[in-house]
């Protein structure tokens, strides 16, 4: 009886979450419990390794090359105004700053940034302005 109760108490000692626990735990499991442990450790070995040499024999094809995107698949060049903004974004001007110094609402700044963002595919202003310097859209 003594060990049905350590082996309750080992499985509900790994379950509890605000339960004191030992460094490794191994105060709390018993060798059968060790056993069961090994085991299936063992049996998912084994299991990963048939799925990984069914997976290794199934691939027989070649690999695809990677063709980087033609000027026609980036997308649109960006337009005159554009450009003028993506050179204030890569000055470190905010929205604000540029609609000023441009004569634009904050929105219309807005706008283009999003389009810049979409025609040059880029995640980021900082991205966009890194693309820009690529392209020689910006100096």
């Amino acid at each position: 009886m003594d060990a049905q109760n350590s082996l309750v108490r080992a499985k509900r000692s790994r379950f509890d979450l605000k339960g004191e626990t030992g460094p490794a735990d191994t105060a709390h499991v018993d060798a059968a419990e060790r056993k069961e442990i090994l085991n299936r450790y063992r049996d998912h070995s084994r299991r990963f390794e048939a799925a990984a040499a069914r997976r290794s024999a199934r691939r027989h094809g070649s690999v695809i090359p990677f063709n980087p995107p033609s000027a026609r698949e980036v997308g649109p060049d960006p337009t005159a105004r554009e450009i003028e903004v993506l050179q204030l974004v890569a000055d470190g001007l905010v929205n604000r700053e540029i609609g000023e110094r441009l004569f634009l609402s904050e929105e219309t700044v807005k706008s283009h940034v999003r389009h810049l963002l979409a025609k040059l595919q880029a995640r980021s202003r900082a991205h966009a302005v890194a693309v820009g310097f690529r392209r020689g859209l910006i100096a």
